[in-house]
Order: C-alpha cells, then sequence, then structure tokens
C-alpha cells in the first residue's frame, strides 16, 4: 500500500473513530435518565454497532474503496465490478470537461468509502465504451450489483456548467442511490478556476477534442 493510499486509510479509521464516539456520547447524553442496567445495554450494542461498521470500512479498503482508480482493461474493469454493491465509473478522455469531472471524483471516492470510484479512457477500451453505450465523455457510468442502473451524461444534470461543486455532484449520485444519505458532508467550499489560469487554458481549451465520443 503507497504512502497516500495509507494516509487515506488512517484518516478514515481516525475519523471513524470520532465520528462514533461523539455519536455515542451525543446518544448517552440524551438518555441521561435511563437506568444503570439500561446504559449498559445500550453501550454494548452500540459497541457491536461500532467495531461492524469499522470491520465493513476495512473490507472496503481492501478491496480498494477510498482510491479513484484507473482501469486499464475491460477484464480490469469486469474484476473491479465483481461482487460491488456500488461503483461509479468515468468514461474519459485527455480533455478539460473530465479533467474536471475527475478533480470532483477524487474528492468523493475519499469522503465515500461505501462506493467504488474508478476511470476508464474511452477511447483505448473501445469494446467496453460500445457495450455500455458511451457517446459522449465525460460520461459516469453508475453501476450496482455488477449491473448499469443509469449515466450521468456531460454537466446538464449538475447544472450545465464546469464550475459546479463537488457537493453538487454528490448530492445528485446520492438522489440516484450511488451514495449513503447519511455520510452526506457539508456543501465544500470549492476553490473557483482562478481568471488567469481559465484564460490561460482558454486557447488550449479551445483546441482540446470536444466531449464528444465519435
Amino acid at each position: 500500500m503507497d504512502t497516500v493510499v495509507q494516509q487515506v486509510v488512517e484518516n478514515h479509521l481516525l475519523n471513524a473513530a470520532k465520528d462514533m464516539e461523539d455519536q455515542l456520547d451525543e446518544e448517552m447524553h440524551r438518555l441521561g435518565k435511563l437506568d444503570h442496567d439500561d446504559m449498559e445495554q445500550l453501550r454494548e450494542r452500540r459497541i457491536l454497532q461500532m467495531k461492524q461498521q469499522a470491520d465493513r470500512k476495512r473490507e472496503w479498503l481492501k478491496r480498494g474503496h477510498g482510491e479513484y482508480k484507473d482501469v486499464l482493461s475491460e477484464k480490469e474493469f469486469f474484476a473491479e465490478c465483481k461482487s460491488e454493491e456500488r461503483l461509479v465509473c468515468h468514461f474519459h478522455r485527455n480533455n478539460w470537461p473530465c479533467k474536471v469531472m475527475d478533480k470532483h471524483l477524487l474528492a468523493l471516492a475519499q469522503d465515500h468509502l461505501e462506493t467504488k470510484f474508478v476511470r476508464v479512457h474511452a477511447e483505448k477500451s473501445p469494446f467496453l465504451t460500445e457495450r455500455l453505450k458511451v457517446v459522449v465523455l465525460p460520461t459516469l457510468a453508475l453501476i450496482k450489483h455488477e449491473k448499469v442502473m443509469d449515466y450521468i451524461v456531460g454537466f446538464d444534470p449538475l447544472g450545465g456548467t464546469d464550475d459546479f461543486s463537488t457537493g453538487t455532484l454528490e448530492a445528485v449520485l446520492t438522489a440516484k442511490g450511488m451514495l449513503n444519505q447519511d455520510k452526506m458532508r457539508a456543501e465544500r467550499k470549492q476553490q473557483q478556476p482562478q481568471r488567469n489560469i481559465r484564460q490561460s487554458s482558454h486557447a488550449q481549451h479551445d483546441s482540446d477534442e470536444d466531449s464528444d465520443f465519435d
């Protein structure tokens, strides 16, 4: 496990432990009028739930959750999908819209361990691209139990512009059942692309391949 992934794992486990402790303290405070035996039973039940949640997180991390991974072949794609409850696959190419999508998906992959996030270079996987009927890039294929259930095509479902926030994409994916509602984070303060960066890249953006995939 490389240093970056190890840091992600450690951060998730530390945050999860703190969240669970805070939830337990809050619940115990609310139920302060219970007698001692009731309190002990409640504590034991909550500790068991916390252990189960921690075990589930460890299993997700072992299977590559928490990362945003490049899938390099059709065979690897099907292997990544196997036994996954939820998987978001970004069909991309090297252009501005796909890079924008990459930024948000990386943040969500690190926040939402319950879902696996991968990406496939559309031109290098023509069989898979054709099989999943991907035409416009970027496209997110939303896969549950190894079946494509829905798509997010381009930026129209996200407001029709490339300056949407990670929270916007998070909300859309949650509404489509790809993320857990109780894992929703507060709206993130996304740093808008600086004017000089956007202007300096404008010519390159215009010369990039457009987002339609022929």
